[in-house]
Formats: C-alpha cells, sequence, structure tokens
C-alpha cells in the first residue's frame, strides 16, 4: 500500500472511532428515558446539543481558520481526546441537565475532528479526491451507525458499558492520527489569519449555491439518523407474532436495524465519491438527493405490518441519504482559496448542522400531529432544495472548477 493509501485508510478509520462519539447517548436513549423518566421531545436533545456544540466549535473554529492555521493532526487528536472524556463522564454524572451539558461540550470536540479530518483528507487527493472525502464520510457514517450495533448485539448488556467502550474507540483515534495524520502534497500555503474569510461560503455564487445543496442534505440527513431507531421500533412492534423480528425482540431488533441503515451511506459515499469523479459532483449530488427524497415520501406507508418492506426502504434511503454529502465538501475544496480550504469546510458545516436543529426537533412534533409518514415526508423538502441548487452550480461556468471540468 502507498504512503498516500496507507494515510487515507488509517485517517478514515480514525474518523470511524472518533465520530462514534457523536451517536453514544442516542443509541442509550431507551434506557435514559426509563431512567430519567424523560418524553421524546426531552430525549431528543441527547443528539440536538451535540449539534449545538458542534455548530459553537465549527464556527468559532472557522472565525480563526483554526483547521487552517494549527497543526490539523494535533487539533483533530485533542478533539477526540475532549470528547471521549465528556462521554466517558455521562455515566459518572447520571443526570439530564449536566448530560446535555456534557453533550454540548462533546460537539464543540468534534468541530475539531469532522472538517479538519476532511482538511487532512484533501491534502492528499486531487483527480481522485471525491473518492478520498467519500471515503472519509463513509467511515463517519459507519461510525456514527457503531454505537447501535453495540446495543443491538447485546455485547455490552448496560447503558454505561455502551457509552464506556466507545470513549475508549475515540482515544484510539486521537493516537492513530498522532502518528498518521500529517498533511499531503495538495495542501496550500500557510495562511494569514482572516477573521473575515469564511463570509466567502455565502458571498460567493459558486460556494453559496454548493453550500445550499448541503444544506438541503443536511435537512433531511440527521432527523433521519436520529429518528429511525424509534421509527423501526414503532413498525417493527406490529410485525406478525412469528417473524424473526419477535424473535430476537422489537428493541434490539430496531437498534441492529437502525445500524444496518445509517452504516449503509458508508456504501453509498464509496460509490457516489467514485461516481462523482468520472461523472461530475452536480449530477451525483442530485441523483442522490432524488432517490433519498422518494425514500422519504415512501417509507411510512410501510409502517404497519411490513417489516421486510420498511427494512428494504429504510435500506435503500441509508445508501443514498448520505451519498452526496462528501462531494458537497469536495465541491467546496476545488471552488475556493486552497490555503483556507479548512474555513471553508468549517464554515459550511457549521451552518448545516445548525439547520439540522430545527428539523431533528420538528419530527416528533410532526409524528404527534399528522405521523411518520407526514413527518418523513416533510424531510423531502431539503433534497428538493438541495437539488435545485446544485443544478443551478451545474448551469454555471463555475461547474468547470469540478471533478476535473465534469461538473
Amino acid at each position: 500500500m502507498s504512503v498516500k493509501w496507507r494515510t487515507l485508510v488509517l485517517l478514515a478509520l480514525a474518523e470511524l472511532l472518533a465520530m462514534s462519539l457523536w451517536f453514544s447517548a442516542s443509541a442509550v436513549t431507551p434506557s435514559l428515558m426509563d431512567r430519567w423518566q424523560l418524553t421524546a421531545g426531552q430525549a431528543s436533545w441527547l443528539t440536538m446539543t451535540v449539534q449545538v456544540g458542534f455548530v459553537v466549535g465549527a464556527l468559532a473554529s472557522a472565525l480563526f481558520n483554526v483547521a487552517d492555521i494549527w497543526e490539523p493532526r494535533r487539533v483533530f487528536a485533542g478533539g477526540a481526546l475532549a470528547g471521549a472524556a465528556m462521554t466517558a463522564l455521562i455515566p459518572v454524572v447520571d443526570a439530564f441537565v449536566p448530560v446535555l451539558l456534557l453533550r454540548v461540550g462533546t460537539g464543540v470536540a468534534l468541530a475539531a475532528v469532522y472538517p479538519v479530518g476532511m482538511k487532512i483528507m484533501a491534502t492528499w487527493t486531487k483527480e481522485d479526491r471525491g473518492l478520498g472525502l467519500g471515503l472519509l464520510v463513509g467511515a463517519l457514517t459507519v461510525g456514527s451507525a457503531s454505537p447501535h450495533l453495540v446495543r443491538g448485539l447485546g455485547s455490552v448488556t448496560q447503558w454505561r458499558g455502551v457509552l464506556f467502550v466507545v470513549a475508549a474507540l475515540a482515544v484510539i483515534s486521537a493516537f492513530m492520527v498522532l502518528q498518521f495524520g500529517r498533511l499531503g502534497p495538495y495542501r496550500g500555503p500557510a495562511p494569514r489569519f482572516r477573521w473575515s474569510y469564511m463570509s466567502q461560503a455565502l458571498r460567493h455564487r459558486p460556494l453559496r449555491l454548493a453550500n445550499f445543496g448541503y444544506f438541503g442534505h443536511m435537512w433531511e440527513l440527521y432527523a433521519m439518523w436520529t429518528w429511525i431507531p424509534a421509527f423501526l421500533a414503532v413498525a417493527y412492534a406490529s410485525a406478525p407474532p412469528d417473524s424473526i423480528v419477535h424473535r430476537i425482540g422489537p428493541d434490539r431488533a430496531a437498534a441492529l436495524g437502525a445500524f444496518a441503515v445509517i452504516a449503509m451511506g458508508g456504501i453509498g459515499s464509496l460509490v457516489a465519491g467514485t461516481l462523482a469523479d468520472h461523472w461530475g459532483r452536480t449530477r451525483t449530488t442530485i441523483a442522490a438527493m432524488v432517490a433519498s427524497g422518494a425514500s422519504a415520501l415512501v417509507i411510512g406507508l410501510f409502517t404497519n405490518g411490513h417489516p421486510v418492506l420498511v427494512t428494504l426502504v429504510a435500506l435503500f434511503w441509508g445508501l443514498t441519504i448520505v451519498a452526496d454529502s462528501a462531494q458537497f465538501s469536495t465541491a467546496i475544496s476545488e471552488l475556493g482559496e486552497p490555503a483556507y480550504m479548512g474555513t471553508l469546510l468549517t464554515t459550511q458545516t457549521s451552518l448545516g448542522f445548525l439547520l439540522t436543529l430545527v428539523s431533528i426537533r420538528l419530527v416528533p412534533e410532526l409524528v404527534a400531529r399528522i405521523g411518520w409518514t407526514g413527518a418523513f415526508a416533510v424531510l423531502a423538502i431539503g433534497p428538493a432544495f438541495g437539488s435545485l441548487a446544485m443544478w443551478r452550480l451545474k448551469q454555471s461556468p463555475a461547474a468547470q472548477q469540478l471533478a476535473g471540468g465534469r461538473g
């Protein structure tokens, strides 16, 4: 294996391990709801507070050009270690409000992991940058799904054990990046501090359109990832008594199903990365958003008594919903100044995750009023908006800067 691909694979593995922190509390939400007597709305804050922390951390990082001025591998490692410490403290604190503060801190820490990892990965790739970032986002996706697997397999039967395992994985990722996370040959020159550069993300029209595509994608993505375990639990509860769902238990089946659905995005990210490098970023992202939006519109129709159908649609939704994610980031890296790539990527992710606060909190309210079918249909608004933005980018002269002129 070449130095380049050894670095990319190990960086992706480190990202997988560190990003397992994101949904660590969400994976054990049923246990925490029973223990702390939480409503569904309160439980949603176990994920939303991570989004809040991530937005705060990413905006501060973008404002001060942290990913471009500081050594990225040390920033990544520091974030992973801080997030691990705060996740390991959750079983010690064992109270709802203090845990929310720890989750905010975890989000701030992860703002030093995800966009910084993309910056490192981008410096090792050029013609195959879509595949490189697709590998990284695929790893992030599997990492986000991994707490559901730990819980579903029952290898760690208590919620405290799940959190301790996830924290240990993040510690391992920090040491991996310190050892193997050096910047590659396509790094930009060391920039001067420019606090105003993050505004380029919305002032420059091509960057704005790529970011609008990302915002539409994010409206759907994290709301689906957050609530698909609860949806599957409801769908599996109505499965026939002789089905495999009831043999292994609806709750455990929902955890395993949620892992499979979210982890499918890892495959989607790799496929879309390869496709985008050869077919174009705008075409690939539009195709992925059309497919995921269609899944959002129909999956609720199979809630009652159709465990096989609902699982198949959910797996397809999981495959397509994150397939386009890396390509928005790749487009940003191709349209902006290389020296400030980290700042632009951090700005993009911070604003996108800010939007997820609305859609994550909206889903349980919509479910209570119009059911799962209507709630998921509202998520399809995001891919529709994002597809329009990417179609407009495809028509612009700036499309020649994407994927070696393929748009």
